[in-house]
């Protein structure tokens, strides 16, 4: 199994906003082969969300990146400011748990 990170930093006036696009996103990666979970963590003390999807295999996750559900979930056009920084992504495999 693996975790896909995602690090956004997130302006905090859009905190709201941000987390409420992943209801629709969550819709699709229910029906993607592979899928485990995901989860959203809020940030306490800083801006950056971290976003972690789990996968069976890099290539299910990979599978989604390519999909037609990814396109839909990621053409919300976003307002200039929302992002502080440039998001980050790490892929891992999850060794123990």
């Amino acid at each position: 199994m693996i975790v896909v990170q995602n690090h956004i930093p997130v302006n905090p006036k859009y905190s709201q906003e941000f987390e409420k696009r992943f209801e629709n996103t969550n819709n699709n990666l229910k029906q993607m082969k592979g899928f485990v979970k995901n989860q959203i963590l809020r940030p306490i003390e800083a801006d950056t969300y971290v976003v972690m999807t789990y996968w069976e295999t890099l290539e299910d996750f990979k599978a989604w990146t390519e999909s037609e559900e990814f396109r839909e979930a990621h053409s919300v056009k976003n307002p200039s400011d929302m992002f502080t920084g440039r998001p980050h992504l790490s892929v891992h495999q999850i060794v123990e748990h």
